[in-house]
C-alpha cells in the first residue's frame, strides 16, 4: 500500500516525532536506556493524571462507574509505570556516573506531570510552583491543579454524599470545606467513616459489594501502587547513588526516604484496625 506520505499509523502515533525526541548529551551508551525510560515514564505520568482527573470529575456527578473504570485502568497504568524501574533498577554507582553529568541540574524533582499526580492524591505544596515560573503554561496549569479538589477531596465527598443518602451524618465542614492548596491530613472523622463501610461488608456479601466498598478497594489498590512507585524509586536511587545529593540540588535519598512514608489516603488504611 501506498499512502502517497505518511501512513495513517504516523499520524495517529507520531512515532517519527516520539522517536526523534532522544538527544542524549554524553558520549556513554548507557545513556539512552537512561533518557528513553524517563520519558516513558513522563508519558506514563499524562496517562495517570488524564484518568484521575476524569475520575474525580465522576465523583463530583456522583457517576461512580466512570470513576471506578478510570481507577481501574490507572492502576494497570501503574503497574507499567513501576515496571519503567526495571531497566534502570541495576546500576550501579559507575555505570550512573559515566553519564550523570550530562543531566547537570536536571532531576526528576522538577517533573510538572509528576507533581500534578502528586497534587491529585492530596499532597499539595504552593512552594513546588517554583520551579516552574519561568515556563508560564506549566506554571499556570500546576496552579489551577494546586486550587482543585484532589481525587481523595472528591471521594470524600462522595462518601459523605452517600452517606446523608442512606440517613447518617455527612462528614465535618473542615473536612469538606478545607483549604484545598494545603497537603491533606488525616481526619478521625474519615477514619470512622470508612471503618463503617468495611465493617458492613459482611452484611453485602449476600448482594455484592456497596459502593463505597467498591471505591475504597479501588484506591487502596492505587495508594499500593504508589507506594510501590516511590519504594522502587528509592531502591533504585540508593543502588545508583547511595546518600549523594541528588541532582539539581534535592536531597536524593533523603528526601526519597521521606516521600515513600508518607501514606496516600491515610484513613483507608487505618480504618482497618478497627474492622
Amino acid at each position: 500500500m501506498d499512502f502517497a506520505g505518511t501512513t495513517p499509523y504516523e499520524d495517529y502515533v507520531r512515532a517519527d516525532v516520539l522517536t526523534h525526541l532522544q538527544r542524549p548529551l554524553s558520549d556513554d551508551p548507557g545513556e539512552m536506556v537512561f533518557l528513553v525510560t524517563t520519558q516513558v515514564m513522563e508519558l506514563w505520568f499524562t496517562v495517570i493524571v488524564h484518568e484521575w482527573t476524569t475520575a474525580a470529575t465522576a465523583l463530583r456527578r456522583d457517576d461512580l462507574p466512570t470513576a471506578l473504570a478510570a481507577l481501574e485502568r490507572s492502576r494497570r497504568e501503574l503497574a507499567a509505570l513501576n515496571a519503567s524501574w526495571e531497566p534502570l533498577a541495576h546500576l550501579t554507582p559507575a555505570r550512573f556516573n559515566a553519564y550523570r553529568s550530562a543531566l547537570g541540574e536536571g532531576s526528576g524533582f522538577q517533573s510538572a506531570m509528576y507533581r500534578r499526580m502528586e497534587f491529585l492524591l492530596g499532597d499539595k505544596s504552593a512552594s513546588m510552583l517554583v520551579p516552574h515560573r519561568g515556563t508560564p503554561r506549566v506554571h499556570a496549569e500546576l496552579e489551577k491543579a494546586l486550587h482543585e479538589p484532589s481525587l481523595w477531596d472528591e471521594a470524600l465527598a462522595f462518601l459523605s454524599r452517600e452517606r446523608v443518602r442512606a440517613g447518617r451524618e455527612p462528614l465535618p465542614t473542615e473536612v469538606l470545606e478545607r483549604d484545598r492548596t494545603r497537603p491533606y491530613e488525616a481526619h478521625p472523622a474519615v477514619e470512622a467513616a470508612w471503618t463503617e463501610v468495611y465493617t458492613a461488608e459482611a452484611e453485602e456479601r449476600a448482594t455484592g459489594p456497596g459502593p463505597l466498598l467498591r471505591l475504597g478497594e479501588e484506591l487502596t489498590e492505587v495508594a499500593e501502587m504508589v507506594w510501590r512507585w516511590r519504594n522502587d524509586h528509592l531502591s533504585a536511587t540508593r543502588r545508583a547513588m547511595g546518600a549523594k545529593q541528588g541532582t539539581g540540588g534535592s536531597a536524593g535519598v533523603a528526601w526519597l526516604e521521606k516521600r515513600a512514608r508518607r501514606t496516600v489516603f491515610p484513613e483507608l488504611w487505618t480504618a482497618r484496625s478497627h474492622v
